[in-house]
């Protein structure tokens, strides 16, 4: 019979003694030392797979790109709540014409609906191609050119938090690992010294919070790196060092730090020595640690707007929303390699009782968000950088009678509408100044070019240089993605 390595006192025989640690000297004991043929046959895949992927900045093994990547940033802002379509990108004339009667076809919402309701809004061609764009967004509109409007997104459920989720994370259900954390895992980041992942807020985004930029099942160090920013307006004097928690020491030298970082990292490489090597909690702590330790000198600084020439920041506007943005175009400056940047707390464009309301909310993003391409294009960045500008859902081309905020009274508010919205593109490989897809006359079901939220996921994906059905992380015995088992790449919008 076959017998390992005696270690430590214990006998790796049958003895009855024997009282193996860990699971590599259980293989060994097992079926008389069959369980580690079948590990090292393991091992052998592991290693082919490990030969067809390079290392990143930070060492870590990332997948090569499929093909030439037409981008290598994203930055997604994120209009949390439901943007109406019919009132910001995707204008109908036919709103205008059966405003007050009854939509032809019977529609199911999630709440009590009434009559069509036209656009309060006046919508404008702008730029060379003519871009249709309402006037709560006429900055927007003064980059038509720049950016692709699809106006046939749908999606499953008409509610916030499942819609959120899918959005954010290609699934219904928390539990899954974000976008950011699969564009980690998949390209790591540029920037040792900063997170690959960021995601900006004044306050926690909607009432799902976490789930939607959570690592899931991948390494803990892929999670996003969530930034509260509660300064009220853009040229107030702040501190970027209240950015980030905890983020600085007054008790302790950067070089004590450096020594107690090297002995803790130290300690857990010797336990990884004897637990083995696929211990990925563990990974993720030594370099979470490491990332922490280096972002003391990097992060204050590329979080200080306040560097920036007051042409810049005159550019993007006062408000957190602005300065989000601003941050966004800073952090992939340095090689960040997703940001997504929150408008506000909770569903902030959630507009059940009255959609004139949008209008606060398109004042104090409109600006910011044209900067953001702008900005790009100056600093060379926009032909890298993919910049997504959306929401969860769209809202309803008629009247909501009751329920919400509307209280049961006749308002002119719109429900969630799930079935048919728009979100624009801009820079990383995108064409400029074309729509793509369409609703129906009245803005409430796709009718052609439909793109699902896995179309969008596949596409992003694409533009990054990765096949999204290969990027998979094999966990509870089956491969999973981002984007499940649908997806599709949306070509006509690549230039």
């Amino acid at each position: 019979m076959a017998h390992g390595h005696g270690t430590g006192g214990h006998d790796d025989g049958c003895g009855v003694n024997s009282q193996p640690r860990t699971r590599r000297e259980a293989l060994r004991t097992m079926g008389a030392g069959f369980g580690m043929m079948a590990f090292a046959q393991m091992v052998g895949a592991s290693i082919a797979e490990a030969s067809s992927s390079v290392l990143s900045s930070m060492g870590e093994r990332v997948i090569k790109p499929d093909f030439k990547p037409r981008a290598k940033h994203v930055i997604f802002l994120f209009m949390n709540g439901g943007v109406s379509q019919v009132d910001t990108f995707d204008p109908k004339p036919e709103l205008d014409k059966y405003d007050g009667k009854p939509i032809p076809n019977a529609i199911k919402t999630e709440r009590k609906t009434g009559s069509l309701m036209k656009s309060p809004f006046k919508f404008s061609r702008y730029g060379k191609s003519g871009l249709e764009v309402s006037e709560l967004f006429p900055e927007v509109g003064s980059i038509a050119d720049d950016i692709c409007v699809i106006r046939s997104m749908h999606t499953e459920i008409p509610n916030h938090e499942p819609s959120l989720l899918i959005m954010n994370t290609g699934h219904i259900q928390p539990g899954r690992p974000s976008m950011g954390a699969w564009l980690t895992y998949g390209l790591g980041t540029e920037n040792k010294n900063l997170p690959g992942f960021v995601v900006l807020c004044p306050d926690q985004p909607t009432v799902v919070g976490p789930p939607l930029w959570s690592n899931g099942f991948l390494p803990a160090m892929h999670q996003g790196t969530f930034i509260a920013d509660k300064a009220p307006r853009l040229e107030e004097e702040f501190d970027p060092y209240e950015l980030i928690p905890n983020i600085h020491s007054d008790s302790t030298s950067l070089t004590d730090q450096r020594k107690e970082v090297d002995l803790v990292e130290k300690l857990n490489r010797l336990r990884m020595q004897r637990v083995g090597p696929n211990d990925e909690e563990l990974e993720g702590a030594i370099k979470a640690m490491e990332t922490a330790y280096r972002m003391q000198t990097e992060a204050p600084d590329v979080f200080d707007i306040r560097k920036e020439s007051e042409a810049t920041q005159r550019l993007y506007g006062p408000g957190s929303t602005a300065r989000g943005c601003l941050m966004a175009v800073r952090l992939v400056e340095k090689g960040v390699r997703m940001v997504q940047v929150y408008y506000a707390k909770g569903d902030p464009w959630d507009h059940h009782d009255d959609i004139n309301r949008h209008r606060v909310n398109a004042r104090h993003s409109d600006r910011a968000f044209a900067a953001v391409v702008k900005d790009l294009k100056s600093r060379g960045l926009l032909d890298d950088t993919l910049v997504v500008c959306g929401t969860e859902f769209g809202r309803t081309p008629v009247l909501e009678t009751g329920g919400g905020g509307a209280g049961g009274r006749v308002t002119n508010g719109r429900d969630h509408n799930p079935h048919g919205f728009s979100i624009w593109l801009a820079g990383g490989g995108v064409k400029g100044g074309m729509t793509y897809g369409r609703t129906d006359d009245f803005g409430f079901k796709v009718a052609e070019n439909p793109v699902h939220i896995h179309d969008l996921h596949a596409t992003i994906l694409h533009l990054l240089g990765i096949n999204h059905e290969k990027l998979t992380y094999n966990y509870s015995g089956r491969d999973f993605r981002l984007t499940d088992v649908a997806g599709k790449v949306i070509h006509d919008i690549i230039a």
